[in-house]
């Protein structure tokens, strides 16, 4: 269901885009004026992105940017139709875009710039030390709604999450809930901190925060299928509630300022950054 609805949304977005467009004519690149154009997933443009382009401004003043932060899908149909220069994305194209890439004469050039990895985290009063991904599911959809039923005290659970406008709020959805709705009565949060302080004072608390919040003292993080939520079991690929973080643009219409700016993010100093931001630098 969930590759069904993924392909029906590129191929509508991109039908859209390329609307009048002549198949045999290759999209160029949106940089005309040095501007650096980046659309796509929410994940990157949500707190990554902005922090990235912040930095990189720092050393290049001059530099002018145009962020818009939808979908990984929006991101790519955009490329392919030439209104942008990266697309952000938080997956890898699907075989109907890199299809529809090849007709448009597009090479897509597939930029890793880190992981978006998410921790299950519990009050460290709770004997609950490891979770099936089922249970992880039923839980923050509702479906389970008392400890016992997973290992744990006879005492309700009591949700903490990211607010609706996160990135992550939808996120872990994906990752971790199917893409089912959350269940009744979580408590909402702007920041992996206030999520973490919050499971940290409520002995029935469950959460999710960035790996690197998961390991700090207060809190206790929440093994998955046996795995544990740590850096090297993310760059292993081990750890299931993990997604790989790209930068796709045009390889043959690729513009210096959008390369410069891509060369930068897998730099030493932009994989800090993302580190300090909460996610997983490339190995």
């Amino acid at each position: 269901m969930k590759s069904k609805f993924l392909r029906n949304s590129g191929l509508f977005l991109l039908s859209v885009l390329l609307a009048g467009c002549p198949a045999s004519k290759p999209a160029s690149p949106a940089t005309t004026d040095g501007k650096i154009v980046i659309k796509g997933s929410n994940t990157i443009g949500e707190e990554l992105a902005p922090r990235l382009i912040a930095e990189y401004k720092k050393e290049h003043p001059a530099a002018d940017f145009d962020l818009e932060s939808k979908a990984t899908g929006y991101g790519l149909a955009n490329l392919l139709a030439g209104q942008c220069d990266i697309a952000g994305a938080s997956r890898m194209a699907i075989k109907d875009e890199l299809q529809l890439a090849q007709s448009r004469d597009v090479e897509l050039k597939d930029n890793i710039i880190g992981s978006y990895s998410v921790a299950v985290v519990v009050n460290p009063g709770n004997p609950v030390a490891n979770l099936t991904q089922e249970q992880v599911r039923d839980i923050f959809t509702g479906a389970v709604q008392n400890w016992k039923d997973v290992g744990g005290p006879d005492a309700p659970i009591h949700m903490f999450i990211r607010d609706p406008i996160s990135g992550t709020y939808l996120g872990f959805k994906e990752l971790a809930m199917e893409n089912r709705p959350y269940g009744p009565g979580p408590k909402l949060f702007p920041k992996y901190e206030d999520i973490v302080q919050g499971v940290a004072q409520d002995a029935n608390g469950i959460g999710y925060s960035s790996i690197e919040l998961a390991a700090t003292s207060g809190i206790k993080p929440v093994s998955i299928g046996g795995v544990a939520p740590t850096l090297d079991s993310v760059k292993l690929g081990k750890y299931p509630y993990t997604r790989v973080l790209r930068f796709y643009t045009n390889k043959t219409k690729e513009a210096p300022a959008a390369r410069d700016f891509v060369q930068f993010v897998q730099s030493t100093r932009g994989q800090q950054i993302l580190e300090q931001v909460g996610f997983v630098a490339h190995p």
